[in-house]
């Protein structure tokens, strides 16, 4: 099969290759991928005891064609939607895969293999995001980096439970974070777009969610007194608290993949956008990664095989 590859630990560099398919074990499902989602670190994000060269990637869609000795609640035809985070035989940039039984999610008809990929890494980040947010209907969130794949999806969750949201992002995208519930946008390169969002929020937000790095410390300047910061990529632990403000990096927990499988419904009942910026064919899809690297996308970018 045709894979993307990191050829080496000391290197950077990704290329595609020939690859055996990859073995599964008896609690796996082997799945020929239809659809990848990329992510900013699919370069990056690899096991620790990863052999090279190593498959990158850590979702999509597909079909399963082969099935482990020990799963039950899957057959060979179903459509799935699948994560390949850290598994030491390789990740989802490939025409095939294999994935745990646990990762899986049943795909509906009316979700397209491209929407399926989407949801993995972005729709899960953003549930666990809102679950550390803890907000309730009418307190206010300020999302920095909201028109991105996670952003797309927390702006969509906090104005269904009736949270008031407020987003920053090039001018270009501010529209966009309007149609999907988005009260107050602000550009990121503007010099006073801090005091906006604190006359918008009367004082100050009650919670920021900073999505992109090294924006903790602008975002916390917009949260009211003992209000709460939480972060996405990591840099919570620069951030220098102030006002009992309470500051955490964004956690897991298991009750969140019941959560997912429900966004997933509700996403194929069409209460929920998914916003695919722009698909790219297997052959191009180094070109993908760059894009998704400049952290400039508006929602998802996918590939396509």
């Amino acid at each position: 099969m045709k894979a993307y590859v990191r050829v080496g630990a000391d290197s950077q560099k990704v290329e595609i290759m020939d690859m055996a398919l990859p073995k599964m074990d008896k609690t796996e499902v082997l799945i020929q991928v239809k659809a990848i989602g990329v992510g900013i670190h699919d370069r990056y994000f690899i096991p620790q005891n990863a052999k090279f060269p190593y498959i990158i990637g850590s979702e999509g869609a597909g079909i399963i064609k082969g099935i482990g000795t020990d799963v039950s609640g899957y057959a060979i035809g179903d459509r799935v939607i699948f994560s390949t985070v850290l598994q030491p035989q390789g990740g989802s940039w490939a025409e095939f895969a294999v994935a745990q039984e646990s990762t899986l999610i049943h795909m509906p008809d009316s979700m397209s293999f491209e929407q399926g990929a989407t949801l993995p890494v972005a729709g899960k980040t953003s549930l666990e995001s809102m679950r550390s947010l803890n907000l309730k209907q009418g307190d206010t969130l300020f999302i920095a980096g909201a028109s991105g794949a996670i952003g797309t999806f927390v702006i969509q969750l906090a104005a269904a439970q009736g949270i008031r949201v407020a987003g920053s992002a090039s001018e270009k995208n501010h529209t966009y974070m309007k149609t999907l519930g988005a009260e107050k946008t602000v550009d990121y390169h503007s010099p006073n777009w801090q005091q906006e969002v604190i006359e918008w929020s009367n004082s100050g937000v009650s919670a920021a969610l900073a999505i992109q790095p090294n924006t903790g410390m602008d975002s916390i300047k917009v949260v009211e007194d003992g209000g709460a910061l939480i972060t996405v990529s990591g840099d919570s632990a620069h951030v220098v608290p102030e006002r009992n403000i309470h500051v955490e990096q964004m956690g897991h927990h298991p009750e969140t993949r019941k959560k997912l499988v429900q966004l997933v419904k509700d996403i194929a009942k069409g209460k929920i956008q998914v916003h695919i910026e722009q698909e790219y064919h297997f052959g191009n899809a180094l070109a993908a990664l760059e894009k998704t690297e400049t952290r400039h996308a508006r929602g998802k970018v996918v590939i396509t095989i």
